[in-house]
């Protein structure tokens, strides 16, 4: 299937030129979709043609937004990651019921955003790629998944902290607590095939009860009396 002539011709808006530097466009959006749709279908291989088919757009557009085949897998993964709500709320005067609010709002939506077909999908062909060199997409999901979001979750927690709500040594040692007792075992589960979905209250009754361990083992007056 080829694209249209006017198709062929379409250009990339004024000043996007390159691996995104800000958040997408509609159509940009509506591109990294299709990425996401072909690797739910079972498209190990994502060439740019195969890309440019399924947007409806040209070659010469997915190189102009994106720079390069690494560059379309790097902002496809950061479309993914932005719809964790990680470190959202201002960090300046943070009380217990704000902190705990930010704390669930992350874990809900990641949760959530791990248990879709796109994410599960997405991490099993960057999994098969790091262990047969095929590609950088084990790096792209590393760097722009849970490295990226760990570090928009960390200010939050640091943040508790200074306000004398969490007690911790170390962030990333926080964080990593934090992010196991969110996930647990539910994402490797899903990698192997666990079909089971859970549904939105579930997710949030999950969430709050590793809002709730996490503020056992970290926290200080006003985040424990908070929940």
């Amino acid at each position: 299937m080829q694209t249209s002539s006017a198709t062929q011709h379409e250009t990339a808006p004024a000043g996007e030129t390159g691996a995104l530097r800000e958040a997408p466009s509609a159509r940009q959006r509506a591109v990294l979709d299709a990425v996401l749709a072909l690797m739910v279908e079972g498209a190990d291989q994502l060439t740019m043609d195969a890309v440019a088919r399924r947007a409806s757009c040209s070659k010469e557009t997915l190189y102009k937004w994106f720079g390069d085949r690494d560059g379309l897998l790097t902002a496809t993964v950061q479309w993914q990651a932005s719809r964790v709500h990680a470190g959202r709320y201002a960090v300046e005067g943070l009380d217990g019921a704000t902190l705990r609010e930010s704390l669930l709002d992350f874990a809900a939506t990641w949760l959530t955003v791990i248990a879709s077909s796109t994410s599960v999908a997405l991490n099993r062909i960057a999994i098969g790629h790091a262990g047969s060199h095929k590609s950088n997409l084990g790096g792209i999901v590393l760097a722009n998944g849970r490295f990226a979001i760990g570090e928009r979750v960390k200010p939050v927690l640091e943040a508790g902290r200074a306000a004398g709500l969490l007690a911790f040594e170390d962030g990333e040692t926080a964080f990593r607590t934090f992010f196991g007792l969110v996930g647990r075992d539910v994402q490797i589960r899903l990698l192997l095939g666990d079909a089971t979905v859970a549904d939105p209250a579930e997710i949030r009754r999950d969430a709050a009860r590793a809002v709730d361990q996490f503020l056992a083992l970290y926290g200080r007056g006003n985040a424990n009396r908070a929940s």
